[in-house]
């Protein structure tokens, strides 16, 4: 099972100078993607319990467009592991002008992680 969304980092997404958004921001749309797959099996939206492993592999600006993705990998009583990756689809062109942006041949990946959510047994409805 998997869940895909995507979005374009805003203005408002940048944190640091450069239009440089913050890696938590990745980790915000793996929690959305993370609902979309617990609503999914289990008809509610879960817990969140913690990242295993986070890998913040290339910048993310304001103006790019970034897919995020992600898949159950185990299914316990109540537990369900999960993998996340998030890719750069559009890059934004500053350098040509201010409303600038590419569509990428090859997405590039920005950030990987792994992680376990919870679904309580009494909210379960699958």
């Amino acid at each position: 099972m998997t869940s895909l969304i995507r979005l374009r980092m805003s203005a408002h997404d940048a944190h640091y100078g450069g239009d440089l958004v913050d890696g938590a921001r990745m980790l915000a749309l793996f929690g959305d993607v993370a609902t979309e797959l617990l609503i999914k099996l289990d008809g509610d939206e879960g817990l969140f319990v913690a990242y295993d492993k986070v890998e913040f592999l290339a910048p993310v600006y304001a103006g790019d467009y970034i897919e995020a993705e992600g898949r159950i990998t185990r299914v316990g009583n109540t537990s369900r592991a999960m993998e996340f990756e998030a890719r750069k689809v559009i890059v934004a062109r500053t350098d040509l002008s201010a409303s600038a942006a590419d569509v990428l041949a090859e997405p590039i990946v920005v950030c990987r992680a792994s992680g376990t959510c919870v679904t309580p047994k009494d909210k379960k409805r699958m």
